[in-house]
C-alpha cells in the first residue's frame, strides 16, 4: 500500500457537484493498493499513521498524533499512486489491485482507521471521479509505502 498522508486545516470530496465528504483539522489520506498488499499492510500502516506525530505541541514541534489532536481523518482510494513511469511516458498502472480486490481493501482500511483513531472517518466514494479539496497545513505531506518501510 502507497499513501500520501497531508496534514490539512480543512477537506472536502465533491462528487458530481455535491460535497459528499468533508473533515476539519486533520488528515487526508490518499490511499493506492498494490496486488501483493495484505491484512498485514492495512494493520501496520493505519497503526503507524494513527501515530505519527505530525501535529505541533504547546511549544510548535511536532509531537503530537492526529489521535492526540482529536482530529479528523479522510480517507480516498487512489489507484494513480500505484503508477509506473519506468518506461515511456505513458504511467502503467499493472501493480494497481483490480477493484474486486481493492475495494474490500479499501473498506477494511478505513474500518481498522477508525479502529486506531476511535472515531469515524470521512471516505471518498470507490471509483469515482472526485474532486478533492483541501488546505494543506504546513505544508506537511509524507509518503509511506508498506512494501518499503523506511
Amino acid at each position: 500500500m502507497r499513501t500520501v498522508i497531508q496534514r490539512v486545516q480543512y477537506a472536502s470530496v465533491t462528487i458530481e457537484g455535491k460535497v459528499t465528504s468533508k473533515i476539519d483539522k486533520g488528515l487526508v489520506i490518499l490511499l493506492g493498493i498494490e496486488n501483493r498488499d495484505t491484512q498485514e499492510d492495512i494493520e501496520w500502516l493505519t497503526k503507524k499513521i494513527a501515530n505519527l506525530r505530525i501535529f505541533d505541541d504547546e511549544n510548535g514541534v511536532m509531537n503530537r498524533s492526529v489521535i492526540e489532536e482529536k482530529g479528523e481523518v479522510m480517507i480516498v482510494s487512489q489507484f494513480t499512486l500505484q503508477a509506473s513511469t519506468k518506461k515511456g511516458n505513458r504511467p502503467s498502472y499493472m501493480k494497481a489491485s483490480r477493484p474486486e480486490i481493492a475495494i474490500s481493501m479499501y473498506e477494511t482500511f478505513c474500518r481498522e482507521m477508525e479502529i486506531q483513531i476511535g472515531k469515524k472517518v470521512a471516505t471518498g466514494t470507490f471509483g469515482a471521479d472526485m474532486k478533492i479539496e483541501l488546505l494543506n497545513d504546513g505544508p506537511v505531506t509524507i509518503v509511506i509505502d508498506s512494501q518499503n518501510k523506511e
